[in-house]
Order: structure tokens, then sequence, then C-alpha cells
């Protein structure tokens, strides 16, 4: 359920023209009905087609950001447990640092040194999400390191960049796939909130954040469809994210897959 709701806001958002986020001063300020169910804006914009097509664009932020994130948390994650005590330590430093900075104040700061848009959230959610996964990483290497099979191939003679990506990265991939899915929903939730703030993606873009942000003057004016329907869909795509990890982290665990 939760897949086919994802896949389906990605097929409307691409698949969907533009021509109903064309301004249209006749249907302006429209209330929900048959023929717009998240009704108009002060446009005359299908609120509907906006959504969709803002959704869309978060998740593909959020995944690329995810992705980024991941492969930051996987190399950081292998050089903290296969370096040595002094890489071990600054990593481990890098990590307690990072998460003892509040996520929004480092992501705003990073979105606004590098000029907002589509690249400063990216860079600035991936820079900001990957210590949580990156002590995961650390941890199963750790444990794997004492592992007979890895001794064997150290004494056949393996090079470390050998046992990393036939040993390591099989057990770790699981985990990755896990984070991923799990980093996603707090992608997008940090993308909407920058770019509410004004730190994130251009007002052009028909982005969730940007719709949630020019909603809000007209709430006063009884237009309180402009905000509802927006945030419940971006409310909902996220618990569908997660319940999607959820899923695939039970899926993956032995002592839960049998269930």
């Amino acid at each position: 359920m939760s897949l086919a709701l994802l896949l389906g806001i990605l097929a409307g958002g691409m698949l969907s023209g533009s021509e109903k986020l064309v301004t249209n001063f006749s249907e302006r300020n429209l209330a929900p009905s048959l023929d717009h169910p998240f009704g108009t804006d002060w446009l005359g914009r299908d609120m509907l087609v906006r959504t969709v097509k803002g959704l869309t664009l978060s998740l593909c932020v959020g995944a690329l950001a995810a992705t980024a994130s991941v492969l930051i948390a996987l190399l950081l994650g292998l050089a903290a447990a296969t370096g040595g005590r002094v890489v071990d330590g600054a990593i481990t430093w890098l990590v307690d640092f990072f998460l003892g900075v509040p996520h929004l104040v480092f992501l705003i700061l990073i979105a606004f040194v590098l000029g907002g848009g589509v690249k400063g959230v990216v860079i600035g959610v991936a820079l900001t999400h990957w210590p949580s996964l990156a002590r995961v990483v650390r941890a199963e290497i750790l444990q794997l390191r004492t592992a007979e099979f890895v001794a064997v191939s150290r004494r056949l003679g393996r090079t470390r960049w050998w046992i990393a990506r036939r040993h390591f990265l099989p057990h770790l991939l699981p985990q990755l796939l896990v984070g991923f899915v799990l980093l996603v929903p707090h992608a997008i939730l940090h993308e909407a909130s920058i770019t509410f703030l004004g730190f994130g993606l251009s007002p052009h873009r028909p982005a969730v954040g940007i719709i949630l942000s020019e909603s809000m003057r007209y709430l006063s004016t009884g237009m309180w469809w402009l905000a509802l329907f927006p945030g419940l869909a971006l409310l909902a795509v996220v618990r569908s994210i997660d319940l999607l990890g959820d899923n695939i982290r039970a899926l993956l665990d032995p002592r839960t897959a049998h269930e």
C-alpha cells in the first residue's frame, strides 16, 4: 500500500501536464470540489496538481540527499573501523559533534552558505544526516572483523580493500538499504522545513514547503484548503516511507523475518 502510494505520486507528478498550473483568474480561490479536489489558489492554479508535483520534487530531492548521506556514512564507518585508533577517534568525535548540533540549525546554515536551491538542500541534508548510520556501519564492521572467515582471508594475504569489498560490503547492504529508506522521510521533512523558512528551494518551484509558506498569508481569509491538503499529503508520504522502511527492516531481520 505504501509503495503503491509513492509510485502513484511519482507517476502523477511526472506524467501530469502543466496546463493546470497556468494562471487562470476565472477559477481563483475555489473551494474543494469534484473538478478541483484540493481547490484552487489565488492565481487559479489547481492545488492537487501543485501538491503532487511538489511531493514528486520532494521525493526526488529526499532520495538524492539520502543516497549521498548513506555513501558518507559508509565511507566514514569503514574508515573508523579499519583505519586505526587515531582515525577512529577523529571520526567518532566528528559523529558526536554532528549529533550534538540540531539538524535544522546546521542545515539552514549550510543551505544559506551554498545559496539554497536544490544543490544547497541536497548537500545540507547529506552532511547532517549521516552520523547515526555511520555508527551502525562502524559497529557492524567491528563485529565482522573478529569473524573467522575474515581471519582466514587475512592469513591468505588478502588486502584490506579485498576484505572490505568481499566480506564487509555484502553484510552491510541490508543495513544501508534500511538506513536509506528511513533517511528519505527525514530528508523530505527537513527540505520542506527550510524551504518553508525561505532557505531551501526556489519559490518558482512547486515544492510543498513553498506551497505551505505561501498559503499562510491566505488562511485568515478562510482559504483553509491551501494549507490543509498539502500538509496532510506531506504527512501521508512521510508516514508511508516510514512504514516501508519498517517493513523492509523486519524482512531483513533474521529474528522477525519468520513472523
